[in-house]
């Protein structure tokens, strides 16, 4: 049963408002890798925008392991600034997991909980530049955290990608499904996880693409993705919560969406291998 929640028009955020510090999210973060065995607080990636130096943060979560190679899985958040409860949500799953590591086993999980540093601060969609980062990969694009991200989704191999939004427009939580066939198969169970807590876009246009149960097929150019031609095809998932809704029940929708698809990505590959 989805839970009811009150909702106000939905309007364009303000350009840009109070400043936000990145610290209010990593200093969480960093306390729980101080005394975590399965939490790695890793190098920064750095980049200079305006003539100043900023910090792109990154984590890695090793899970119990078998005897199979561990499953390359990155999660990205806050690619929009104006969007917190996408990073905030991956520090509630990171909670999760410190109280549950089996959530985790057979996973290596890569971090990425604010992909837009300088929106995050300033609360806005676009980097300090100006540019929507979710237009920018794999487009030669200039803007640092772009390329700093391309970095991480070359040199990784990720077996799968998922990334976390908001959106302002919707009143239920959707998603976009991309790359391999079985990426439908995940997304599905994800959001009917997240319906737990939030209610199910179930329009038949979503953000201007046809949609069905609340997956998208289609997307736009240039959105945070693994490279293009990478062989064999990583799923990617994108999960979207109504910006309108209250953050907390956001950041379970989507905590609970990522564990959902975390159990039945490792399900698909045993069944795989036992073909």
């Amino acid at each position: 049963m989805s839970t009811a929640y009150q909702t106000t028009p939905l309007r364009q955020p303000a350009a840009r408002s109070a400043r936000r510090s990145l610290e209010t999210l990593t200093a969480p973060l960093d306390e729980i890798a101080r005394h975590s065995t399965s939490l790695l607080a890793c190098q920064p990636g750095r980049f200079e925008l305006g003539g100043q130096s900023y910090a792109l943060p990154r984590y890695l979560f090793l899970g119990p392991q078998g005897g199979a190679e561990p499953l390359r899985v990155g999660i990205f958040a806050g690619v929009h600034g104006n969007e917190p409860a996408s990073s905030f949500a991956l520090l509630r799953f990171v909670r999760l997991l410190e109280e549950k590591p089996d959530i985790a086993s057979g996973y290596c999980l890569f971090l990425y909980p604010v992909c837009n540093p300088t929106g995050f601060e300033d609360n806005t969609r676009h980097n300090r530049n100006g540019k929507d980062l979710n237009r920018e990969f794999w487009r030669n694009s200039s803007q640092p955290e772009v390329r700093l991200l391309e970095s991480e989704l070359s040199s990784h191999a990720f077996n799968g990608t998922i990334s976390l939004h908001t959106d302002d427009t919707s009143e239920g939580v959707y998603g976009y499904a991309h790359g391999a066939l079985h990426t439908r198969y995940l997304l599905g169970p994800a959001l009917a996880a997240a319906g737990e807590f939030l209610p199910l876009n179930q329009n038949g246009t979503i953000d201007g693409f046809r949609a069905r149960d609340g997956i998208i097929r289609e997307g736009y150019e240039g959105v945070l993705r693994t490279p293009p031609g990478m062989r064999p095809r990583p799923f990617e998932v994108t999960l979207e919560t109504p910006h309108q809704a209250p953050q907390y029940l956001q950041e379970a929708a989507l905590a609970v969406a990522l564990r959902t698809i975390l159990d039945e990505y490792r399900q698909f590959i045993a069944y795989a291998q036992d073909l």
